[in-house]
């Protein structure tokens, strides 16, 4: 089993795009519609207000998770665009990912991460509910959304 290696990447990378539309589908597939319609902005990734990381497999770019800031405290980070490609899955990627991104954010002073998912995801639930998320009350783009889930917790 190759070594999963993770980079800090521009949002904007054709790497990195590639990755976002592929999630996009995922969820297109899962909710209909564009999958996600949430408003993101490539500067919201640059440090120090946010990170986007892609992970490697023998080179290939095969899943991808950033965070950016959320919130006038400064203290919160939001998760956004968790993916792993369908020949990387059940490799850990997702699970190194994320703690990579946990890092990241916790690195730039955040104390809090935050996320929304939907009740279509149960492979994310797993994952994030294992890594110590609780539920929290709906927030964002999808907060009155049927089937909006919304997971926290402390860095």
């Amino acid at each position: 089993m190759s070594e999963i290696e993770i980079r800090a990447t521009r949002f904007d990378s054709p790497e990195s795009q590639r990755l976002v539309r592929a999630a996009l589908a995922d969820l297109g597939q899962r909710y209909g519609g564009s999958g996600d319609d949430t408003p993101v902005d490539a500067v919201e990734f640059e440090p120090p207000g946010g990170a986007f990381l892609v992970a490697y497999l023998a080179g290939e770019p095969v899943g991808c998770g950033g965070w950016r800031s959320h919130g006038d405290t400064g203290d919160t980070a939001e998760l956004k665009r968790m993916y792993t490609s369908p020949v990387a899955r059940g490799r850990g990627v997702a699970r190194a990912v994320l703690v990579a991104v946990e890092r990241s954010a916790r690195e730039h002073g955040r104390k809090r991460i935050i996320l929304e998912c939907g009740d279509k995801q149960p492979e994310a639930i797993a994952m994030y509910t294992s890594a110590g998320y609780e539920s929290i009350p709906n927030f964002g783009y999808y907060q009155d959304a049927p089937g909006c889930l919304s997971f926290g917790r402390t860095l």
